[in-house]
């Protein structure tokens, strides 16, 4: 007698999406942070792309870098949050098989072009305090341009493959993703057939890109700590230390929920699902929530920007 839950379709018209598999009765509960971290972020970044395009003075190479990685944290939130809500909301759990592989392809994408718009920064942050006079003439907008051309193109290129080698497997198994969207391994592995091609693609990406991008923003910040131990005060070290604390505090909200969704949904076999899925929200929906918080916090001109908007609006 066949399994009730196989199937015998090749490319299946739909997928089902679970949400978090085990949590289901707690998804109401689960979507009010979810909802409330969607809600500030959506707002975070399109305030910071408000404050940067009205302030002329914050026409510089580091916000328009910061720009970017506004906009890209924005896509990543709206290609994925409000499936996830939808979820959890109203327990709409089909996705076209279509529609899965393009959020897929938007995760991916955008999660390349973020690291890449890291690494940029880096070393918007490496010119500016390693060669200060030459800062704005090496950074020209020009310059800033291509590198954000290089970004999306990179990523574009790369992240091309995952929705491809997805289609190509057969799934004739069940079209059931125990996941709250189209996480690319969490697909690959309903395929009835030896999917290591897409495993390893995956983990090619990983080390190869994410951590090629983490070498260079590594190299950059040993070049700028060697230039800030030179300075002559410790006032001027912890000063010039300072500009780069929003940077670093980017960094470690990216990478480490990056590298660790990544890892342990190949490795870590003993790690329960629902933990895996709520890492793997997590990483799509903290840096877009901290980032505009962190520049908003740690930059004074975007902060007396906004707090400049909120008296002259009450004047």
């Amino acid at each position: 007698m066949p399994d009730s839950n196989t199937t015998d379709f090749t490319n299946p018209s739909t997928f089902i999406l679970l949400g978090i598999p085990g949590l289901e009765a707690a998804h109401i509960w689960i979507s009010i942070p979810f909802c409330t971290m969607y809600a500030i972020a959506i707002l975070g970044n399109f305030t910071i792309l408000f404050i940067v395009k009205t302030e002329q003075s914050l026409h510089g190479p580091m916000y328009y870098f910061l720009c970017m990685l506004a906009v890209t944290d924005l896509v990543l939130c709206m290609s994925t949050v409000p499936k996830i809500l939808s979820i959890f909301w109203f327990n709409s759990r089909d996705i076209d098989f279509s529609a899965c592989l393009t959020q897929m392809y938007f995760i991916h994408c955008f999660s390349a072009m973020e690291s890449g718009i890291l690494v940029a920064l880096a070393l918007d942050r490496y010119v500016a305090i390693c060669d200060p006079l030459r800062h704005f003439t090496i950074l020209t907008n020009s310059v800033v341009a291509k590198i954000g051309l290089a970004a999306v193109l990179r990523s574009s290129i790369l992240a091309f493959p995952y929705p491809f080698l997805a289609r190509r497997w057969p799934y004739c198994r069940t079209n059931i993703i125990p996941h709250s969207y189209c996480e690319h391994i969490a697909v690959v592995n309903l395929a009835c057939a030896d999917t290591r091609l897409s495993s390893y693609y995956g983990l090619f990406i990983l080390f190869s890109v994410i951590g090629l991008d983490v070498f260079f923003i590594t190299v950059s910040y040993i070049q700028i700590l060697r230039a800030i131990f030179s300075l002559p005060t410790k006032d001027a070290r912890l000063k010039t230390f300072g500009t780069c604390g929003s940077h670093l505090c980017c960094i470690l909200a990216f990478y480490i929920p990056e590298f660790f969704s990544s890892l342990t949904h190949r490795f870590g076999h003993e790690v329960p699902l629902h933990f895996l899925i709520l890492i793997a929200n997590v990483y799509l929906l903290v840096p877009p929530l901290l980032h505009p918080i962190i520049y908003g916090v740690r930059t004074k001109q975007i902060r007396d920007r906004l707090l400049w908007l909120f008296t002259h609006k009450g004047t």
